[in-house]
């Protein structure tokens, strides 16, 4: 055994070597919920967006985009709610992959747009709500899974709108009538339940018949076509015919009245000039008589062709008459 200069044992010695490992760790757990605290204290909201505060659960306050302060350790949380971008909702189809040429899914999705019309009829519609949130108050806190909640909401909506058509105004002519009206009743009744929810649009993407009588219902459209392409054919012959016809009576109708105007207008004239003729001959009968005689014969001689005069006490007329056929007068 070995022994230093003042007899002590060398090998029985302990040396005492300070530990800072100890000390090292506890600074590392202290940075590590600095950290925590300094990282769970801050948060961000987007231009697109509003913070809403909460304090265990219970609201607090909501803020604007930009960097906040919280109590951190979870004692104050932050939702943050879209109330600038523009929210949809999709029914009977899922958009799979967006982009220039979108994609979408109907798979599985039949119980969604399979729907009974007031005529007893089965129609397939597909359509999108487009939304915004406009109160993130009620929003988060008036309605528990308000997402859901909106989509039970406008099924229903959709589902009492086509009810209330037949399968024709929903495939055809009313399908916008239907989405305006959707839209309508969908912002009543998120009204009522207080979601804070504004409806922008409802657009009906697709609507079809059910496959297994897609054949049956186009042939029943083929033939109203056909019906519709005679009645205007036929519409177009009345329009053609039955004006030019009444034209023709009324031009008919026009020229018998005017025949008739004429025929009174002259009856009343010459029953006017008898009349002035006669009152003119009761006062002086001979110069009547004779006036009379020589109006007469002046309208009648110019249309004799050959004329003979003759004194009034000729006894006989045979030798002025010319009796051959060839001679001259």
């Amino acid at each position: 055994m070995s022994q230093g200069p003042f007899g002590e044992d060398l090998n029985m010695r302990t040396i005492q070597v300070p530990r800072p490992q100890g000390r090292i760790v506890a600074l590392v757990v202290v940075a590590i919920v600095a950290f925590v605290v300094i990282s769970s204290s801050f948060y961000t909201v987007d231009p697109e967006e509003i913070g809403v505060v909460m304090r265990f659960g219970k609201f607090v306050r909501d803020t604007d985009p930009g960097l906040h302060f919280k109590l951190p350790a979870g004692i104050e949380t932050v939702e943050k709610v879209p109330i600038q971008r523009q929210k949809k909702v999709e029914f009977g189809f899922r958009t799979r992959e967006p982009g220039i040429r979108t994609q979408y899914t109907t798979a599985g999705f039949t119980d969604e747009s399979l729907m009974l019309t007031g005529d007893l009829n089965a129609a397939v519609v597909d359509w999108v709500v487009q939304y915004r949130i406009t109160d993130p108050f009620m929003y988060l806190f008036k309605v528990r899974d308000v997402d859901n909640t909106f989509r039970a909401m406008t099924e229903a909506v959709m589902r009492k709108v086509v009810g209330d058509r037949t399968v024709n105004e929903v495939l055809t002519i009313g399908r916008q009538e239907v989405a305006d009206l959707i839209e309508v009743q969908l912002q009543e009744l998120c009204e009522q339940y207080e979601i804070g929810i504004k409806v922008d649009q409802v657009v009906l993407q697709d609507v079809n018949p059910p496959d297994p009588v897609k054949p049956s219902f186009n042939e029943v459209n083929e033939a109203q076509q056909e019906r519709e392409k005679l009645i205007n054919e036929a519409q177009s012959e009345y329009n053609r015919v039955i004006p030019r016809a009444l034209g023709e009576a009324q031009q008919t109708i026009q020229v018998a009245e005017g025949y008739a105007l004429d025929r009174v207008n002259r009856a009343e004239g010459e029953a006017n000039r008898f009349a002035s003729i006669f009152d003119a001959y009761r006062l002086s009968p001979e110069v009547t008589r004779k006036r009379i005689y020589l109006e007469t014969m002046g309208e009648v001689l110019p249309k004799v062709k050959n004329k003979i005069i003759v004194d009034g006490d000729l006894k006989g007329v045979l030798p002025l008459l010319n009796l051959n056929p060839g001679g001259g007068e």
